[in-house]
């Protein structure tokens, strides 16, 4: 019997959903576009939960962002305006590590949209 309830036990805790890595602190990025543009932005994060709020500074200028944590996936949208067309960034991060992460970006506006992978170790 006892063997069971450590059975069960084991079991349920292997089914809890794992909890998040917290990425509040500094992140320097290098980013690749696909249309052959790079960059290397830094991105400031605090997590409370499951929600991001941060900023990005680098090419776009300076701009707040907010976003979502899950596990270990994360989406920290923002929007920007260039030539006086806004256009959205929405950055998807698989979160490897403390340190580092990775994925891909794309951007949309009414000009069309593009895309890239980026990585990202925090500093």
């Amino acid at each position: 019997m006892r063997i069971l309830r450590i059975g069960i036990a084991l079991v349920l805790l292997l089914s809890l959903p794992a909890a998040a890595v917290d990425i509040s602190g500094k992140w320097s990025f290098s980013v690749d576009l696909d249309n052959g543009s790079h960059g290397d932005p830094t991105f400031v994060f605090e997590q409370k939960n499951d929600k991001l709020s941060g900023a990005y500074e680098g090419p776009l200028g300076q701009q707040k962002l907010t976003g979502t944590i899950s596990g270990d996936t994360a989406q920290f949208p923002f929007e920007f305006t260039r030539n006086g067309e806004t256009i959205k960034a929405t950055y998807t991060a698989k979160i490897e590590s403390q340190t580092k992460m990775s994925d891909a970006v794309r951007f949309e506006g009414s000009g069309g949209s593009t895309s890239g992978k980026w990585t990202a170790v925090k500093k």
